[in-house]
């Protein structure tokens, strides 16, 4: 596919996007539909549509139009590039411009660029203070992708190594070095043999960081385990027995295939069944995923107030519901993947005031700005 039939293409999953339709779902119906396109087109679509919905807004002023042709005449705008080497005309490129599309553009706002919806700047700018436009504009960019090493395996030098005679780069956190940034090759992580020996696991840093705050003994709850990520670190540092839940069992099918890989035991408990009391238990709760929008960008555009209402009810009922499970002398563990207080600081006081049994043991917010995705810890110990 040349350049300008890759923006067509983007064009028209933004459009299908704009209207409503969840991102993964319109890209995968473009790549159905479009079998003449290879790898790596797939992924430079991906990549103009991911980039444009992390610059909705900005885009959309510079391009005079919140619409597909709007958000890529923006990207011109921005990048420096001829819109003219673009919109040709040509087969399987965007029609031409007309003078009122070229005239249409102007400078965004000062809360445009932060490419927020307007409801939730104020509680953006309180929840963050004074890095709030700076976690914003980090908001814009292309999150790194990173990698736990499975010391159950082997070390990190030794998974940097095997990484690089596949071509992959990685650099070490320099404080937690089981965390490596790729560099170089991301998209070879998956198929590699580092991967497939469970040498690596793929993991951001801001969780990885949390988990190494909690307690590496004793038997632990993931209550809302999803893939088992968290489930799988705790494993890899010495906790166990290990069980893993979710009120969705689906979400944990792999779970069982990446416990063989990383050489750990992990058991599953059917939705709903947990029994017993354990001396961690991890609750990361369904939330905003304000955190994580750099890899999920439309989220942040379809979330609601009401939404996030129901969110915070979620998380309250669920904080309930595993503090019972929580041994006396044990420690719960708070987790959500969001940059909001509401969230996080707020909620877990709530649980504190109305539940004095708990204590507070340590509270921890990352952000873009020094770990990656938003995520947030709060570890409370059970008197």
């Amino acid at each position: 596919m040349t350049p300008a039939a890759r923006a067509a293409a983007a064009i028209a999953i933004l459009d299908q996007i704009l209207e409503g339709q969840p991102a993964e779902a319109a890209l995968i119906r473009w790549a159905r539909a479009s079998r003449f396109a290879g790898s790596g087109d797939r992924a430079a679509v991906r990549d103009l549509v991911f980039d444009n919905l992390r610059r909705l807004r900005s885009r959309a002023a510079m391009g005079g139009a919140m619409s597909g042709r709007g958000l890529m005449l923006g990207l011109c705008q921005e990048e420096g590039i001829d819109p003219a080497s673009l919109f040709t005309g040509e087969k399987f490129a965007p029609s031409l411009l007309v003078e009122t599309e070229l005239q249409a553009g102007r400078q965004p706002s000062s809360d445009e660029v932060l490419d927020l919806p307007d409801w939730l700047i104020p509680l953006w700018r309180e929840s963050l203070g004074p890095d709030a436009e700076a976690a914003a504009v980090a908001m814009r960019e292309r999150a790194p992708v990173w990698l736990r090493v499975n010391t159950l395996r082997t070390n990190p030098e030794e998974a940097i190594e095997a990484l690089a005679k596949e071509g992959i780069a990685v650099r070490s956190h320099p404080v937690l070095p089981s965390a490596i940034c790729v560099t170089k090759g991301a998209r070879r992580v998956a198929g590699s043999d580092a991967y497939r020996q469970g040498m690596v696991e793929l993991q951001d840093l801001s969780p990885q960081m949390a988990c190494a705050l909690l307690p590496a003994q004793g038997s632990l709850l993931d209550l809302c385990a999803g893939g088992g990520g968290k489930a799988l670190a705790m494993a890899a540092q010495g906790a166990g027995p290990i069980t893993a839940h979710d009120i969705n069992a689906d979400r944990m099918a792999d779970l069982p295939a990446r416990a063989e890989r990383a050489g750990v035991r992990i058991r599953l408990a059917q939705p709903g069944k947990v029994k017993g009391q354990f001396d961690t238990v991890l609750a990361d709760v369904p939330c905003s995923g304000s955190g994580t929008w750099r890899r999920t960008p439309d989220a942040k555009w379809r979330l609601t107030p009401d939404d996030l209402r129901r969110v915070l009810a979620t998380q309250s009922r669920i904080l309930d519901q595993a503090a019972g499970f929580v041994a006396p002398g044990g420690v719960l563990a708070y987790m959500t993947c969001s940059v909001l207080a509401e969230e996080n600081e707020r909620q877990v006081g709530v649980f504190l005031a109305k539940n004095q049994g708990f204590q507070m043991v340590l509270e921890r917010r990352y952000s873009p700005l020094d770990a990656s995705d938003g995520f947030y810890l709060a570890l409370m110990r059970c008197r």
